[in-house]
């Protein structure tokens, strides 16, 4: 079979459709003959780079085609690996292929290349420029020598017009951008920085090898960068159990330094076990901040898109450097053992397992958490087993101990029993876990639980959706703070639709009279409404509906909570009804394991509030043993 990568003659050389069956299974996507998409666009984009590269001769330069960044799903479509024709060092230009055929600046770096859509897409220079900085960030023997890399984006099927505008851009040498009818310009670039001597092949497939072999962790520059970034992060006031479990992380760093190269070390793993605001992220943070600032390789990886952004823009203070620290639990899967010095993975109760994968592709992809314990020499994981709400996201501490155990690891474990969500209060913890049936003793009135104890929080519940969003006016009126209101998942939820030259968001969640729009789906944008990853954060997010997925990991200080049919009170019992679920991926599991993910669904979404909570539910016998226990 056939590589992704080699000379140019040999990719030129190749069968085009078994080159592209290769690089789909390298993508990891379904093959198909359709013109449309990825596929689509490696049939017509690289077939034009590879005749412009045997006209400029360099036939013998290689090409990894779909090149992988590490720690991240993001490839570049092609990287030409030369030699420099003045210095003869290793020569790497990443390019970005582009078949559109009209594209406009709409905003600085933003582009529309499609007319009509609600997307938009990076400028290209932009798009390449950031591969190039990456690289470099996760790849040391790059960034002691940075001008070794050079970016390009070539839009190879469009010239420019009276009306083109995406050269009012700061291009550099890791973004230029060349069109059909700057081909010449592209072909003197390329030969500026490419060898075109034959004689310079055997430096060009060193050049190759190098990058391939190259070892992949976070370099310095970036580390730096991070901990001026974070710099005071650390100066969260650790108690009690969450001091102990730093403690240990940085006595585990300190043990795997001091090992011997040829002596018996044991890996340690760290568990660190809490519920809803008991302080696990703010753990997470102090330790990124303290091992980042020693200039550790040390990285942040969640489950969440949403979490996972919003740490980007608010903790990484919106440096783009610094926010390539925060990752998903994905973007490990080709990464050596040991590469790291630590992981943090927050959320891990998110990690997911392989039994929803099928049986004979198993071997192939073996549990996630294995993965991640291999990469670092002290892999932490923070999680709430009371969190999990989608198929195959069911880690707890017993089964991460377990495989940790099965690797030869030591494991320390750590309870979290502190409560800083929901005003530092442990009663209405244990107030929703009685009220949705987690622990013994049945639902309990709010009054009877909180009354003669010093106890602040707010929990109320109303008769209509109208009253509902009336009541978290008020509470921030008079008490200020941040109100949301969050749904079960049990309406549709299409995309903008274009109304009156703008698009708008359509008001699917409809309660009698009552109608608003989910929050923006991920992916879209719509003027004056915060993405999917910012609903929770942003203040124009009130008036949309936010489901789990947005506010799983965040805080407001006023909660909303409506209860859908998915979820109903019969007999004094939950009754689970994956018929009235919109969630495709939860409802398709068996009955109880979709009961158990959907009270832990609405668990998340009831414990989101700092000050206080305000209780709905469609269903009129639900919404009534809600009103009697929230008195």
């Amino acid at each position: 079979m056939l590589s992704t990568w080699g000379t140019v003659e040999e990719l030129a050389k190749s069968d085009p459709e078994i080159l592209v069956r290769n690089l789909a299974a390298h993508a990891g996507i379904a093959y198909s003959s359709s013109s449309r998409g990825e596929l689509g666009a490696w049939r017509k984009s690289i077939p034009a780079l590879l005749r412009l590269l045997i006209d400029l001769d360099l036939r013998h330069v290689h090409v990894l085609l779909e090149y992988r960044l590490p720690y991240s799903p993001r490839r570049v479509d092609a990287l030409l690996c030369g030699a420099h024709p003045e210095t003869g060092l290793p020569s790497y230009v990443l390019v970005e292929l582009k078949q559109w055929s009209r594209a406009k600046m709409v905003a600085p770096g933003l582009v529309s290349a499609v007319a009509g859509r609600v997307r938009f897409d990076l400028h290209p220079a932009e798009q390449v420029r950031r591969y190039c900085r990456y690289l470099l960030d996760f790849t040391p023997s790059l960034a002691r020598r940075p001008g070794l890399v050079k970016g390009a984006a070539y839009m190879h099927n469009l010239y420019r017009t009276p009306e083109w505008n995406l050269d009012d851009f700061d291009y550099d040498d890791f973004g230029r951008l060349y069109t059909a009818d700057q081909l010449g310009d592209f072909a003197t670039d390329l030969t500026v920085l490419l060898d075109t001597r034959p004689e310079s092949a055997d430096e060009a497939k060193k050049a190759a090898r190098a990058l391939i072999e190259a070892s992949r962790v976070p370099a310095r520059t970036l580390l730096k960068t991070a901990a001026e970034a974070l710099a005071g992060r650390e100066s969260f006031v650790l108690l009690d159990e969450q001091k102990v479990a730093y403690d240990l992380v940085l006595r585990a760093v300190a043990a795997a330094d001091r090992r011997e190269p040829t002596g018996q070390w044991q890996k340690t793993v760290i568990l660190v076990r809490g519920g809803p605001g008991s302080g696990k992220s703010a753990i997470a943070i102090s330790l990124l901040a303290a091992l980042t600032g020693q200039r550790k390789t040390a990285l942040h990886a969640t489950g969440s898109k949403a979490f996972t952004e919003t740490l980007r823009r608010y903790v990484a203070n919106s440096s783009d450097r610094a926010e390539d620290v925060f990752k998903y639990f994905n973007n490990f899967d080709d990464i050596a053992t040991d590469s790291l010095d630590v992981l943090v993975c927050d959320e891990a109760h998110r990690v997911r397992d392989n039994d929803h994968v099928p049986a004979k592709w198993r071997a192939r992809y073996p549990p996630q958490v294995a993965k991640l314990i291999d990469v670092a020499k002290v892999p932490v994981f923070l999680l709430d087993e009371n969190q999990a709400v989608r198929p195959g996201e069911a880690q707890t501490v017993h089964r991460i101990a377990e495989v940790a155990l099965e690797k030869g690891c030591r494991v320390e474990e750590v309870q979290l029993d502190g409560q800083f969500r929901c005003g530092g209060s442990p009663y209405y913890d244990e107030w929703v876990l009685r009220l949705l049936g987690f622990i013994d003793g049945g639902p309990i009135r709010w009054t009877d639980i909180a009354d003669g104890a010093d106890d602040e929080y707010v929990v109320d519940s109303v008769d209509t959706p109208d009253a509902l969003e009336a009541w978290l006016k008020r509470q921030e009126k008079s008490f200020g703070g941040t109100a949301r209101i969050a749904a079960g998942f049990c309406w549709n939820w299409r995309p903008p639709v274009r109304e009156g030259g703008k698009y708008v968001l359509v008001e699917d969640v409809v309660i009698g009279g009552w109608r608003r729009p989910w929050n923006v789906k991920q992916g879209y944008e719509v003027e004056g409404v915060p993405s999917a990853s910012y609903w929770a954060s942003d203040p124009a997010g009130f008036g949309q509906v936010g489901c789990i997925y947005t506010a799983q990991g965040f805080e407001y200080d006023w909660a909303g909570v409506i209860f859908g049919p998915d979820l109903v009170i019969r007999d004094g019992r939950w009754r689970a009804d994956p018929e009235r679920s919109r969630d495709e991926p939860v409802k398709k599991t068996d009955l109880e394991t979709f009961g158990k993910l959907i009270r832990n669904t609405y668990k998340v979404l009831m414990t989101r509030g700092m000050q206080g909570v305000c209780l709905y539910s469609t269903d009129p016998e639900t919404n009534a043993f809600l009103k009697r226990h929230s008195r």
